[in-house]
């Protein structure tokens, strides 16, 4: 069959990859296997239930799970085709962001994981006035649970009624609206279509180094973003089996029990990964200390395809069997390919983890463009460092005469809801989708970013400062977990540091500091000295007008729930400066509030 509507997909699974194990959640310490078929059957039977319940073709019904799960998939593909269109919500934005996103939408339903989540949609129901009722995947005493609607479908007689719904829906049929996280003001709908998400996944199918029908994925990622719930797609589309990662905290356990295939990640994990890995190598001691670092040394010189040279390849070889063959253990031992995305990923890191054996597949997107635009394949010379890789296929980039990159394809987002002004800004007369994104193309058709436009400044001296570069490099030091330039005209850039205090604790336990808390430690002559040298070391990489001439460190983390991150982990620019404008003063005194 032609897969061309996302509810296709579970389908196309069962007519050629049935699976036993297509969707698997732990509950109760159990990993609890759905098949493609129970899928199938399951999404039917509540699409059914979703219309005795008067659901209508483009209601809109939202999903709000803090977890990725079994139930989240079959009530994504339920809402879908019986013509309704779902607004997935990150759980972890504020209580005013819900209320905006459900009245914006007239959500009719909520569907909730658990009781927390259901607690904060029930603090805003009575300012919803569309929203009819909330369901729970979760038991939750005095909450209607999704079983009903399932049971609802079980005794529905609606069958011809759903397949003539089924069969009226068009490729090009909004799917979804994906409200962004935005780093500035109200969070702005993402009208997808099924076209959009359909074409991105199966072209995504393309650059995926595993055996169709033979691996299993596993999903940590939040679904509700587009890159994690386009990914899911695609692995129904290959017949990978999705397993779904407990938490965050789970994930090293979950690696060993299920042994998977691929996974995706964001950089930031990325780093945490690394930098627990080089703690432990820094515990060792004598001859082992020794091979450990001069494996990670040579990682780190790793370019593709041998192009170090035979004698290279020959130490690489030994490296990956004393050293790098427990870091691959570690992540399960069968992984073919990390898909990371969301924000950029330090070289070093993308050197180091493919050396070792672990394929970091890098790429580039936005939830506009359903997301994925480019990304970097290991075979067929589809890979080069510190690139997003090639364009994905019917992808058409091009870099505007300011720098932009835009795009059109099929991936292009229909517009933003009820905003016709924001999609005329974001997409010109001739189809191109403006990404905000600075970027440069080579002559072997790979796409390199620079940096945000809107976040691109100019001192006060008139030199431009790309504070995405100086960040990312800044962030390679262990002492630093976040950081963001400031001064836009101002008479030289600046930085607000967010200190790794983990790995600050460790280090001031080792140098025998004594402190207070976290402010104490922060304000301590030898810390701040300390990183001094950090970003010294750093500003070399930079011209004279680009260093960080004066930086303040924070003394508290930067979190999505304060509204210093947004949940997909980018700097709330805005935010951050305000609330650390003392901080501000301190580096320029009053010349710019």
């Amino acid at each position: 069959m032609e897969v061309k509507r996302l509810f296709d997909f579970p389908q196309y699974q069962l007519d050629k990859y049935p699976k036993s194990d297509a969707l698997v959640t732990k509950k109760n310490g159990v990993w609890e296997k759905t098949s493609t078929q129970e899928f199938v059957d399951l999404a039917t039977q509540a699409s059914l239930g979703l219309m005795e319940l008067g659901v209508q073709p483009n209601d809109k019904v939202a999903l709000i799970s803090s977890n990725n799960r079994t139930e989240w998939n079959i009530m994504d593909i339920a809402i879908m085709q019986c013509g309704a269109q779902d607004v997935p919500i990150y759980p972890t934005i504020s209580k005013e962001d819900y209320q905006y996103v459900l009245n914006h939408s007239e959500s009719k339903y909520v569907f909730v994981s658990d009781c927390e989540v259901r607690e904060k949609v029930l603090s805003i129901k009575d300012q919803v006035p569309s929203l009819i009722e909330v369901y729970s995947f979760d038991d939750i005493e005095g909450c209607k649970s999704w079983q009903e609607v399932l049971n609802l479908g079980k005794q529905s007689e609606k069958k011809e009624a759903l397949q003539s719904i089924k069969d009226s829906i068009k490729e090009d049929d909004l799917a979804t609206i994906i409200y962004t996280s935005g780093t500035t003001g109200r969070p702005k709908g993402v009208m997808l279509s099924h076209q959009n998400i359909a074409s991105n996944a199966i072209y995504s199918s393309t650059r995926l180094p595993i055996v169709n029908g033979q691996s299993k994925a596993l999903s940590f990622l939040p679904v509700c973003h587009i890159y994690e719930r386009m990914l899911q797609y695609m692995y129904c589309y290959t017949g990978t089996s999705i397993y779904f990662a407990e938490s965050i905290e789970t994930i090293s356990d979950n690696l060993k029990e299920v042994k998977p295939e691929v996974m995706s990640a964001v950089p930031r994990l990325l780093e945490k990964v690394y930098d627990k890995i080089i703690a432990k190598g820094t515990d060792l001691t004598g001859i082992k200390k020794k091979l450990f670092f001069w494996a990670v040394e040579l990682g780190l010189e790793w370019e593709p395809y041998g192009k170090n040279g035979w004698w290279y390849e020959k130490k690489l070889g030994l490296a990956k069997k004393l050293i790098f063959s427990k870091w691959q253990e570690a992540l399960g031992g069968n992984l073919k390919a990390i898909a990371s995305g969301s924000a950029a990923l330090q070289p070093r890191l993308a050197r180091v983890f493919n050396a070792a054996g672990i394929p970091v597949m890098e790429g580039y997107g936005l939830t506009e463009t359903s997301p994925v635009i480019s990304v970097n394949d290991l075979r067929s010379n589809g890979f080069k460092i510190g690139t997003v890789g090639k364009m994905l296929p019917d992808t058409d980039v091009k870099i505007d005469t300011d720098g932009e990159i835009i795009i059109n394809g099929p991936q292009r987002m229909l517009g933003y809801y009820k905003d016709p002004e924001k999609t005329k800004e974001a997409i010109d007369e001739n189809g191109y989708f403006h990404t905000g994104d600075i970027g440069e193309i080579d002559n072997e058709g790979f796409l390199r970013i620079t940096d945000r436009k809107k976040e691109m400044f100019k001192t006060s001296g008139g030199k431009y400062i790309a504070p995405q570069l100086i960040e990312n490099t800044m962030k390679q030091s262990r002492f630093i977990e976040q950081i963001m330039v400031i001064g836009d005209g101002e008479k030289m850039p600046a930085a607000f540091i967010q200190p790794n205090f983990e790995f600050l604790a460790d280090w001031a336990l080792r140098k025998e500091i004594v402190y207070d808390d976290w402010k104490d430690l922060c304000s301590q002559e030898r810390i701040i000295n300390r990183y001094q040298k950090e970003v010294d070391f750093y500003n070399e990489s930079f011209g004279k007008w680009e260093r960080i001439k004066k930086f303040e460190l924070t003394p508290e983390a930067w979190t999505i729930e304060d509204e210093h991150l947004t949940p997909t982990m980018k700097l709330k620019r805005r935010n951050i400066k305000e609330r650390y404008m003392d901080l501000y003063h301190n580096i320029y005194g009053d010349s710019k509030i």
